[in-house]
């Protein structure tokens, strides 16, 4: 019988202006980034994490927090990622990454442009749900979704926390595309 090996997850916790964060790692990349409560805490993640502090990316992704915490636009690939989930949450992961700091989209954009590149019907709904499950919140810019008309809608840890990061990069009121 053939087992799978088992990769270690470990994680760390550091506080921002909206809460403790908690950050997931491989060991080399980062695999999360959860506000503390919010949905889908952990992601696809079925085990236990294993507390380490003092891992390099940790120490990366907690200065590129500061740097977006400060009013600064830190560039999400400067960090290396490490995205587990099914192929088409990991197309909408993608996808998030490429939205423009200071710019929000629509679910419906969104669907678009995974249909573009899957050759599949657009479906927002199964967008917003892979949206929601984003594993590596800030970093990869959910809180750029916005429903139709530019609405106000979902996030995985609270409209509050989402306006809060709108409010930073000063998109509060710009409407989406």
């Amino acid at each position: 019988m053939m087992t799978e090996k088992i990769e270690p997850i470990y994680s760390t916790d550091i506080p921002s202006p909206l809460g403790m964060l908690t950050l997931a790692s491989d060991g080399s990349s980062l695999a999360g980034l959860w506000f503390e409560g919010q949905k889908h805490f952990g992601g696809t993640f079925a085990r236990s994490f294993i507390k380490r502090d003092a891992l390099p990316v940790f120490r990366a992704a907690e200065l590129w927090l500061n740097e977006y915490f400060s009013g600064g636009k830190p560039d999400p690939a400067s960090l290396p990622l490490v995205l587990y989930g099914t192929e088409f949450q990991k197309k909408v992961w993608r996808l998030l990454g490429k939205i423009p700091y200071g710019q929000t989209v629509t679910y419906g954009w969104l669907a678009e442009q995974v249909s573009v590149e899957t050759g599949t019907a657009p479906c927002a709904r199964a967008v917003g749900g892979a949206v929601g499950r984003n594993p590596v919140s800030i970093i990869l810019p959910c809180h750029r979704v916005m429903g139709v008309n530019g609405a106000m809608t979902g996030f995985a840890a609270g409209i509050e926390k989402k306006q809060y990061l709108l409010s930073l990069e000063n998109i509060l009121d710009k409407s989406a595309r």
